[in-house]
């Protein structure tokens, strides 16, 4: 995709082009991925997303390709194994977090049929289009973000403030951030 008009933000970096091009905006509505974004996410915290995507496979491969049946029942012992993986963030907290957010992710679905169903009803079910026309524009929360967050705090999800659930709206599709000038809007714009 060399010689298009991306974000601003993914534009001087390979590692965000196939990540830009391909994934950010776009909705999603697997519940697998939602969990691996939901981690992600919450995993970047304090860091930089460009460390996170380095260590995408890596965490892929650690956490069972991001199975919530299989994290849940993760034990002290593998939380010793994870520590020791240099191809992840060692963050005790962080790890933790993936094993309680397994439990109470699982218990979503169990409510609502499937996290789908859940995280996307505080949409009504499509895209919030915002249209972006310089990084500036871009807000850190919202108070939608703001209510999500709250309501999974409640519910016992770690790593979930605001920031981290805008950036995970924007992961998902759930907002579309894409600047008005790149060719991503330009796409998914009617």
């Amino acid at each position: 995709m060399e010689g298009k008009t991306r974000c601003c933000w993914a534009s001087g970096k390979e590692v965000f082009h196939d990540y830009h091009d391909n994934e950010w905006g776009r909705p999603v509505h697997d519940d697998r991925k939602l969990f691996e974004m939901l981690i992600l996410e919450g995993v970047q915290a304090g860091l930089s997303w460009e460390t996170v995507l380095k260590k995408r496979e890596a965490y892929r491969e650690a956490f069972d390709g991001f199975d919530p049946h299989k994290i849940v029942l993760y034990d002290d012992k593998k939380v010793e194994e994870l520590m020791a993986n240099k191809g992840i963030i060692r963050n005790r907290l962080k790890i933790k977090s993936a094993i309680t957010n397994a439990r109470v992710f699982l218990e979503t679905v169990e409510k609502y049929g499937s996290f789908d169903r859940f995280i996307w009803s505080y949409v009504d079910y499509a895209p919030i289009v915002n249209h972006i026309e310089k990084m500036e524009d871009i807000p850190a929360t919202t108070p939608l973000s703001d209510r999500i967050s709250k309501d999974m705090k409640k519910m016992g999800f770690k790593f979930v403030g605001s920031t981290i659930i805008y950036a995970y709206m924007q992961a998902v599709g759930m907002v579309n951030d894409h600047m008005v000038g790149c060719f991503v809007y330009k796409g998914m714009i009617k």
